[in-house]
């Protein structure tokens, strides 16, 4: 059988199911999709490249759409973030990260104090033309 990496397994899921955004007890509308069978949904758009609306139904993540809103409520509640710094941690309590091939990216990191401002830029926006007359 073909490894399908879009298919979270117990583990990871276990790690995942606890940070999840409840939902509220009377929404409106149908039952929502499965929260980890939408996960899977959105990992298999991410894997796959392709667009929310050709998320076949058939594969029984619930439509692109409802993929696509359940993406943006959980980046609302930080859980991609929050669970990035939780495997960081498991990672480096296994030893399993080599930090030879870390980077860091100056645009999200703060300049040391005393270091030299920043050269003023001219500004690029509109201005009145000088008048010829």
């Amino acid at each position: 059988m073909r490894n399908r990496p879009w298919i979270v397994d117990d583990d990871l899921w276990m790690l995942i199911e606890p940070l999840l955004p409840s939902w509220p007890k009377k929404a409106p509308g149908p039952k929502p999709v499965d929260d980890r069978l939408c996960l899977q949904g959105i990992l298999y758009v991410l894997y796959n490249d392709i667009s929310w609306q050709l998320l076949p139904l058939e594969l029984g993540f619930g439509s692109g759409q409802t993929c696509w809103r359940r993406l943006g409520r959980w980046h609302e509640a930080s859980l991609f973030e929050k669970l990035h710094h939780i495997l960081l941690a498991e990672l480096h309590a296994a030893d399993a990260l080599d930090w030879t091939r870390a980077c860091v990216d100056a645009s999200h990191i703060r300049a040391k104090k005393g270091a030299r401002p920043l050269a003023r830029h001219r500004s690029t926006a509109g201005r009145r033309a000088v008048s010829t007359t």
